[in-house]
């Protein structure tokens, strides 16, 4: 039997060369492209990324930042570019969620066992 890793290395590549993955990558590059949706995919993910670190953290986030963060937001979905990447991103996202869910099923089933 093939050691884990080979498995985990082979689901890589599958993951390269997906459809999915494929769409993500050109929709990266057409905002990285484009400074203006560049410049606006960086500033939000910077929003995004400050404020799951303070949740992290346990700090309060405060209204001043929510409505920030609401404003660039809105900005960003002004920019056809940038929500194409975002959806991609999303999908993509949905996939390694799906293919999570397969890997951990052995591990959820022998649990639910004990139940």
């Amino acid at each position: 039997m093939n050691n884990l890793y080979d498995f985990a290395y082979d689901l890589e590549k599958a993951m390269r060369n997906s459809d999915e993955f494929k769409h993500l990558t050109e929709m990266y590059q057409s905002v990285a492209n484009d400074s203006e949706a560049n410049r606006m995919f960086g500033e939000f993910r910077n929003v995004q990324m400050q404020l799951q670190q303070k949740q992290m953290e346990g700090q309060d986030i405060s209204e001043e930042e929510v409505m920030h963060a609401q404003e660039i937001a809105n900005r960003v979905q002004q920019n056809e570019k940038v929500t194409k990447l975002m959806e991609a991103e999303q999908r993509m996202s949905m996939t390694i969620s799906e293919l999570n869910k397969i890997i951990m099923k052995p591990l959820d089933e022998l649990y639910s066992s004990l139940s």
